[in-house]
């Protein structure tokens, strides 16, 4: 089934517990829209604005959100597995015990950001920008520097957020009682 939306507004629409997985959103308005338990797993949104979206619980798993606008949005229990989240605006965004594996967010703009008790596992290089994010978060971050990359976690991604100008406390591993 073909799932192409491509040049649509689909601004406040209710799409809670919707199926959009593999859909093409590129560029769509989505301003307000609610995707509460949506799967958006694999949907390109390249380019798309979510502003004020409410993607609680979310699955956007290996998902495109290149150069999308997230500002705004509620990100409670999102799933951002694999995803390709580079450029992406998250402008005031809440992450509130959301997962961030293998999330792509290089050039990605997190000002004013709100982080509680994510799994943190992003990719970040210099230009990823957090002016403003706060909370705690599971590390480890990957930091790319041309073509070379490292690993921080613990304080030394704290002090490397901290260096852009945000306050990120990060969580030790979780592990489950012996």
């Amino acid at each position: 089934m073909e799932r192409d939306f491509r040049g649509a507004d689909l601004s406040g629409g209710d799409f809670s517990n919707a199926w959009f997985t593999d859909a093409v959103l590129v560029g769509v308005r989505l301003v307000g829209a609610s995707f509460y338990r949506a799967d958006l797993q694999s949907a390109d949104l390249t380019g798309a604005d979510l502003t004020g979206a409410d993607l609680v619980k979310a699955n956007l798993d290996e998902a495109a959100l290149r150069t999308a606008r997230l500002n705004g949005t509620d990100m409670v229990g999102a799933s951002l597995y694999g995803t390709d989240a580079s450029g992406a605006s998250f402008r005031t965004t809440r992450f509130l015990g959301a997962s961030l594996i293998d999330t792509d967010m290089r050039g990605a703009d997190l000002t004013d950001a709100v982080l509680d008790e994510n799994i943190f596992e992003i990719k970040a290089d210099d230009s990823t920008v957090m002016r403003g994010l706060t909370g705690t978060v599971f590390g480890p971050v990957t930091v790319f520097r041309g073509e070379s990359s490292r690993e921080l976690a613990g304080t030394e991604l704290e002090a490397w957020i901290a260096e852009r100008g945000g306050q990120v406390r990060v969580l030790p591993p979780y592990r489950t009682p012996q």
